[in-house]
This record gives C-alpha cells, sequence and structure tokens, in this order.
C-alpha cells in the first residue's frame, strides 16, 4: 500500500471520513489543551477489522492544523511507505505500526509528552496512586516501561506493544518519556489521554506540598475504577461536545 493523503473535494468520496473527523478533533483539542509538543508525538486510528490499516497524523505537522484530509492511510505490514514521498515519521511508523500489528484490541493509539504525565514518566517510582477519583480511574490498568530505550524506530516499538496485550491495562507510562494510551474508538482513547494527564497533574500538585497523601484503599480503588469503567457513554458525549465546540469555533477540522 502506498502512502494516501486525501486532497479536498467531496466528502463522500473520502475513505473514512467520519473517523477522519474525529481523529482530526482530537488533534486539535490536544492543541487547545497545551498537551501537544512542537511537531512531534502521533495518533492513529484503526479503519480495518485486524487493526492493520489505519490513519495517522502526516510527519512534521502541528496538532493545531490537522485536518480529516491532512491524515495518511497507512498498512502496518507495508514498511516500504517509509520510502516514499509523504512517508510518516520514522519514530510514529515504529510505534504505531508496531501496536496495530501486535495489539488488536489497540485500535487508536495515542502518544503524548503532556507535561505532567511526563513528569510522572521521570520519577524513580512512576506509580499513579489513588488519591483522589481521577487517578483511581486507572487503578490496576496501566503498565510502567521501565526500559526506555531512545527514539521509538522499530525494535523499541515492538518492545512497547509486547507491554500492551493484556485488554485490561489501556494506559502505558513510558518511562523517561511520556504517556500512551489505546481504546476502543478515539472518543475513548482521548477522554482516557484527557483525564490521565488530569490524574497525573493533581499527583504531582499533591506531592509539591510535602504533606502526606490520603491514599485510597485497593478495594475502594477498584471499585471508583470499574464504576467509571460502566458509567454510560462518558466518553462520546465528552468528545461529542468537544466536536460541537470546535464546529462552532473552528470547523475547519473537517475539511
Amino acid at each position: 500500500m502506498t502512502v494516501q493523503q486525501m486532497k479536498p473535494h467531496h466528502r463522500s468520496n473520502m475513505p473514512f471520513y467520519e473517523e477522519r473527523v474525529d481523529l482530526a478533533c482530537a488533534f486539535r483539542w490536544t492543541a487547545r489543551l497545551d498537551m501537544h509538543e512542537a511537531v512531534a508525538n502521533h495518533f492513529s486510528l484503526a479503519v480495518n477489522e485486524d487493526g492493520t490499516q489505519f490513519l495517522m497524523n502526516p510527519n512534521q505537522r502541528h496538532f493545531s492544523r490537522i485536518k480529516a484530509t491532512d491524515l495518511l492511510l497507512l498498512d502496518a505490514n507495508d514498511k516500504d511507505v517509509l520510502d516514499l514521498p509523504g512517508a510518516p515519521d520514522p519514530t510514529a511508523w515504529g510505534l504505531h505500526g508496531s501496536i496495530h500489528r501486535h495489539v488488536k484490541h489497540a485500535r487508536c493509539v495515542m502518544h503524548i509528552h503532556s507535561i505532567y504525565a511526563t513528569v510522572l514518566a521521570c520519577l524513580t517510582d512512576s506509580n499513579l496512586p489513588p488519591i483522589d477519583q481521577n487517578t483511581a480511574t486507572f487503578f490496576n490498568r496501566y503498565v510502567i516501561d521501565e526500559g526506555f530505550g531512545g527514539l521509538a524506530f522499530d525494535a523499541e516499538g515492538e518492545r512497547c506493544a509486547g507491554m500492551l496485550s493484556d485488554p485490561k491495562v489501556k494506559t502505558m507510562i513510558m518511562g523517561n518519556h511520556g504517556v500512551l494510551v489505546i481504546g476502543d474508538s478515539v472518543a475513548d482513547s482521548f477522554n482516557r489521554l484527557y483525564y490521565f494527564e488530569r490524574a497525573a497533574e493533581t499527583y504531582i500538585k499533591a506531592l509539591q506540598t510535602g504533606l502526606p497523601l490520603r491514599i485510597l484503599s485497593d478495594e475502594i480503588a477498584e471499585k471508583t475504577a470499574r464504576e467509571l469503567e460502566e458509567y454510560p457513554d462518558q466518553a462520546d458525549s465528552h468528545f461529542n461536545d468537544l466536536k460541537a465546540i470546535l464546529d462552532a469555533e473552528d470547523p475547519g477540522y473537517r475539511d
């Protein structure tokens, strides 16, 4: 498969148009929330049944400018795309391509270097204790990557993908690096990304007080996490409102 980047034309002719719109919205909101990093970082969304074909942002494009038609359509099994004009960023290919090849339940993959998640990833102990509702959301539902191996080219991407085999684990705290989340949809992944950054911020700021933390019991933390997982339509409602705000203020993301 070649690199496929859409040019503006009738929306009815765009493959995976609604999926593109959702992903473009996620890029725009990540920038609005100041969780982006220059023209780095990457999101991807699987669009076929086995997850090997996926949409991803083009190389070296600021999140605030990404439109639905900008997104690349890639095949995780076709490494030749790296030699073609318009090729994706090789580290994005290494990380996201590996995950989409090996982790079938990872329909949407988001990786950023947001401030508080990255601070957490830089601590000797990168665990996120359940000290409030947001931190409890991730109780027993993340993995810490202690083996940072530099930029996420092929070997590093394969190693990271191997840590996401448990469907319950949808967040990776990438030691000395940042955070990566996976989900069933763009809305699901973005909601998780948003709340992880909020949770990390609460924890880091609590540490800054120098006072003892009031940590929830394992029983209450697990109960809270499970109740939030089962809370009806929260991620979709969150994301639909984000699209509604963009539709009113910055509708160009749909182009």
